[in-house]
C-alpha cells in the first residue's frame, strides 16, 4: 500500500485493466483507497488483475466489458453502482492493439481494421464518458482521464486508424471538459509514448531486449516508459490534487514528440 489515501470512499472503473497501464491504474487507484472495477475484454486477464490488488488490501472487481457496445458499457456502470453505491472516477483505457499489424496507410489499410480501431478507441471512449457522466452528476460530479497516445501528434507511414482514433480522443476530451466543467466533472487526457513493462525492457541483464532499441532511440529520456509512470500521472488527473486542471492532455512520453523531425540522438 501507499502513504497516500487520495481515493478513500471513492469508486473508479478502469477499462482496458487487463493488463499494462489500465492495471497498473487500477493497482495504484486501490492502494489509495478506491474500490476499482476493474474492466477488460479478457475477464480472466481482469480476474488476474483484481487478485493482485486484493494481494495489496485493495478492493476491486473484475467485470467483463467490449467498450465498443454501448448495452455493455452501461452495464459496466450500472454493476459498479449497486456494487459500490456510486462512481467518482473513470479511466478510458481500453484500446484495439491487437489491430496494429493491419493498421497499415489510408489505401493499403483495410476498412474491417479502421472501424474496429475507432470504434473501441474513440467511440468506446465516447461511450465510457455517456455511461458515466450521469452517475457522476448523481454524486456531485467526478473525474474522467482518457488514453490518448503520442501518435495523436505525430504522422507516420502506418497505425494511421491507430493515430487517428488517438487525435480524436485529445478532442474528445476537451468537448466534455467544456460541456461538463460546470457540473462538477473534469474531463482530461494523457498521452503516453511507447510503454512497455520493466520486466520487458531489463530482460537481458538490465539492458534494454535488442528489438526495442528502435524504439528506445527515439525518446529523449532514452528508455520506454512504464505502465506504473503512466498510472501515477492518471491518478493525479482524478484526484483531488488537479482540482484545477480540465481540458488538458498530459504527455507522458519520455520527450518523444519534443523534438525537430531533423533532430537525430
Amino acid at each position: 500500500m501507499t502513504d497516500r489515501d487520495r481515493f478513500t470512499g471513492r469508486v473508479a472503473i478502469v477499462t482496458g485493466a487487463g493488463s499494462g497501464i489500465g492495471a497498473a491504474t487500477a493497482r495504484l487507484l486501490a492502494q489509495e483507497g478506491a474500490a476499482v472495477t476493474v474492466a477488460d475484454i479478457d475477464l480472466a486477464r481482469a480476474a488476474n488483475a483484481v487478485d493482485a490488488i486484493a494481494a495489496l488490501g485493495g478492493t476491486a472487481r473484475a467485470q467483463h466489458v467490449d467498450v465498443s457496445d454501448p448495452v455493455g458499457m452501461q452495464a459496466l456502470v450500472d454493476d459498479t453502482v449497486a456494487a459500490y453505491g456510486r462512481l467518482d472516477i473513470l479511466h478510458n483505457n481500453a484500446a484495439a492493439l491487437d489491430q496494429n499489424a493491419r493498421d497499415q496507410d489510408v489505401v493499403t489499410g483495410d476498412l474491417d481494421t479502421w472501424e474496429r480501431v475507432l470504434a473501441v478507441n474513440l467511440t468506446g471512449t465516447m461511450l465510457g464518458c455517456r455511461v458515466a457522466i450521469p452517475a457522476m452528476l448523481a454524486v456531485g460530479g467526478g473525474a474522467i482521464v482518457n488514453t490518448a497516445s503520442a501518435a495523436a501528434f505525430y504522422g507516420s507511414r502506418t497505425l494511421a486508424a491507430y493515430g487517428t482514433s488517438k487525435a480524436g480522443v485529445v478532442a474528445l476530451t476537451r468537448y466534455v471538459a467544456t460541456a461538463y466543467a460546470d457540473r462538477g466533472i473534469r474531463c482530461n487526457a494523457v498521452a503516453p509514448g511507447v510503454v512497455v513493462d520493466r520486466a520487458v525492457q531489463e530482460a537481458d541483464a538490465g539492458a534494454p531486449a535488442p528489438r526495442l532499441g528502435p524504439y528506445v532511440a527515439g525518446h529523449l529520456a532514452g528508455r520506454l516508459g512504464y505502465p506504473e509512470e503512466v498510472a501515477a500521472a492518471v491518478a493525479y488527473l482524478a484526484s483531488d490534487d488537479a482540482a484545477f486542471v480540465t481540458g488538458e492532455c498530459l504527455r507522458i512520453d519520455g520527450g518523444l514528440t519534443v523534438p525537430s523531425p531533423l533532430h537525430h540522438p
